[in-house]
């Protein structure tokens, strides 16, 4: 079956806002504290709108870091729109908070379920293969305890409810309706391309391919976890991109649940000045790429 030729738009919930992204724009829509809604977008350039970047495998690697940058970006600006200050986060102060970002992502989620799988393999006498399947699971429980830990704070259930705004808004214009603000609320807030299906999907991969590679030293195994994270990325990004494609599939249709049910999780249902937010971000960003 052909992959759909519908434009792939995502986006990201932001503070008090939504960014919204395309091929060529990227549009953030926020809230100021006076009730009124301010609009900043930019031409994507560089690694963002390189050819390679839409090459399959290479546009997973270019979407994982297009959401760090510019996600990191919009979320500061967005957090001093709200306290009224003027500081933007570019240059060394962007490179050195990706750098700590990345850092601890990495420690968390690859690194210490691996110390944590040797240490019971030390005590319990483990075979290589269960060791790294331990591993793997460990992995997963880090990840949706980690979700649904920082989803209990009432500042983030808010980004969440402006991440089920942005689903909504996306999932009604891939069904070709008028988009409106009641239009949109009738959506589910669960959608095939979420990033949070991207890292269960990730992790998934993960526990497949580290199961395979047999014994090896802790400071190896530790390399090779971080080694391997652009392979699993670009690989869990075509997966996730042809399952979005094919939901008309039962079978597909059953393998995304998992997916679909830990969005839970990272969405909540927003309310109407939600959605007039992420309605904004969107309908400029097609206006834009339209032009």
């Amino acid at each position: 079956m052909a992959e759909s030729k519908m434009p792939h738009y995502g986006g990201q919930a932001l503070i008090e806002g939504v960014l919204m992204r395309g091929r060529g724009y990227a549009v953030a829509a926020m809230r100021k504290p006076d009730g009124s809604i301010v609009n900043h977008h930019e031409k994507l350039s560089g690694i963002f709108a390189s050819q390679w970047a839409r090459l399959p495998f290479f546009r997973g690697l270019a979407i994982l870091w297009d959401s760090m940058v510019l996600g990191m970006k919009y979320i500061t600006l967005s957090a001093n729109l709200q306290s009224e200050e003027e500081e933007k986060i570019e240059g060394v102060g962007l490179f050195f908070t990706l750098v700590v970002s990345i850092t601890l992502a990495i420690g968390l989620f690859f690194i210490l379920p691996t110390l944590i799988a040797e240490l019971i393999n030390r005590l319990a006498s483990l075979s290589a293969f269960i060791t790294n399947i331990l591993e793997g699971i460990i992995r997963l429980f880090v990840l949706v305890g980690y979700i649904w830990l920082v989803g209990k704070a009432a500042d983030i259930a808010r980004v969440f409810a402006y991440h089920g705004a942005e689903h909504k808004t996306i999932n009604a214009f891939e069904d070709g309706i008028d988009l409106t603000v009641e239009n949109v609320l009738k959506y589910p807030l669960a959608h095939p391309r979420c990033g949070t299906s991207f890292l269960l999907t990730l992790v998934v991969l993960s526990i497949l391919i580290f199961s395979i590679l047999g014994p090896m030293p802790l400071g190896i195994r530790v390399i090779s976890r971080i080694l391997l994270i652009p392979f699993l990325s670009m690989i869990s990004y075509e997966v996730i991109r042809w399952l979005g494609n094919h939901l008309e599939n039962p079978f597909v249709h059953l393998i995304t649940t998992p997916n679909l049910l830990l969005q839970r999780l990272t969405t909540r249902e927003p309310d109407e000045k939600m959605v007039e937010v992420a309605l904004t971000s969107f309908k400029l960003l097609i206006e834009l790429e339209q032009s």
